[in-house]
């Protein structure tokens, strides 16, 4: 069995998911391309999504921090650029959602976007581009000022182009980024607003809200935060708004809650984190393929019985520093098993990064390995990151 632990494993696998992207990752118009191939073919080359821009800055700004390559800081300028020059639409202040051929597509203003956009720039902020300190704290502003529910404690999902409608749905799953993206802020600025709000967030979700659904986090809210059990149940695989509790989403805020626990350490925070994380892979662990299912219905039923390499990668990193801070070894089982299943299935040893999502057989859908708003491997390459950076001594 491989050294999952060892930091030499680690620092591999993140550079082999990287240059999986090199040969064709750079448009030399702007930004990066966006959809490709198992064997990294690009296809529909002018299709740009808000979160795969600004998930390939994060990427390319940790793979800085990592290696101190200076083309990984040249890939993330790249990206910067074209960020502010195509997404950014300073008329109506907001980022535009999709592009095409760099024109806008869809205008919509996302809150899961403004926390990418969030995200990005306080990673390139904490690499030394100062300039990306304004832009995060814009994006943070923009956030407070249209989308934050002051008396709900929560940020609303979206709203029209122009910003004059605000729609009614209430999700946790752009919350839970925006309280990443705050998070990765307050690490780069040490400015206490950052914390204050994630707290209320990973507060809000994790406790509040989760007591009307037996202390896991449901996705769906009506505008009142009563639980909406109905919303897109007759589309469980939705891409941002999927039905069903998501042993993901239950993972990411239990690794949430411990990034947390670092900086304003309160004692339910473990014990939530530990919850989270036991409870939802007591029940989709697949024990006769292996990996982790991707969803679970109120009674908890598989729903959805994919494999998404996201959530075995939020899992594994979940369950490191599950692993660091209780000592308990079964995280390490855990953080072990999640591996070895990944190894064997959702990477690609031939062309390199992860496959993006298998049947429950554990058989590919397609030959489409990343995808504009999908994949572009943040995930997996965060999660090596944050094992790194956090567990490895």
């Amino acid at each position: 069995m491989k050294d999952y632990r060892s930091e030499n494993f680690l620092r591999a696998h993140i550079k082999s998911i990287l240059n999986f992207y090199q040969a064709n990752i750079i448009d030399p118009q702007g930004g990066f391309f966006q959809n490709f191939h198992d064997d990294g073919e690009v296809f529909d080359p002018g299709v740009r999504h808000l979160v795969s821009s600004t998930r390939m800055v994060f990427n390319y700004c940790k793979a800085y921090q990592l290696f101190g390559e200076q083309r990984y800081l040249d890939y993330a300028e790249h990206g910067i650029r074209f960020i502010r020059e195509y997404h950014w639409d300073a008329s109506r202040e907001g980022y535009h959602w999709t592009l095409l051929d760099r024109q806008p597509q869809d205008q919509t203003n996302h809150c899961y976007g403004l926390a990418f956009v969030m995200l990005a720039f306080a990673a390139a902020s904490e690499i030394g581009i100062e300039s990306a300190k304004t832009d995060m704290a814009r994006s943070y502003q923009i956030m407070e000022h249209r989308l934050w529910m002051k008396e709900q404690g929560l940020y609303a999902d979206e709203a029209s182009a122009d910003w004059s409608h605000i729609a009614p749905y209430r999700g946790q799953n752009a919350n839970m980024h925006t309280c990443e993206a705050l998070l990765a802020a307050y690490q780069a600025s040490n400015e206490p607003h950052y914390l204050q709000r994630a707290l209320e967030l990973a507060n809000k979700f994790t406790r509040e809200l989760a007591q009307q659904s037996d202390g896991l986090v449901w996705e769906h809210y009506h505008p009142n935060l009563d639980i909406d059990w109905d919303y897109n149940k007759d589309d469980p695989k939705n891409l941002y708004r999927p039905w069903g509790f998501q042993p993901g989403h239950q993972v990411e805020w239990a690794k949430l809650l411990l990034i947390l626990h670092q900086f304003q350490a309160e004692d339910w925070m473990i014990e939530r984190a530990q919850a989270l994380f036991d409870r939802s892979l007591e029940i989709s662990w697949d024990h006769q393929h292996g990996g982790i299912l991707y969803g679970f219905s109120p009674d908890k039923v598989i729903c959805d019985d994919d494999k998404y390499f996201w959530v075995q990668a939020e899992s594994l990193a979940a369950a490191a520093r599950l692993a660091d801070v209780t000592g308990d070894p079964k995280y390490w089982r855990w953080y072990d098993k999640i591996w070895a299943y990944a190894d064997e299935y959702m990477i690609d040893h031939q062309y390199g990064a992860w496959f993006r999502v298998l049947r429950k057989d554990n058989s590919q859908y397609s030959k489409v390995k990343s995808a504009a708003g999908a994949k572009c491997d943040y995930h997996t390459l965060g999660a090596c990151v944050d094992v790194l950076q956090s567990i490895v001594k």
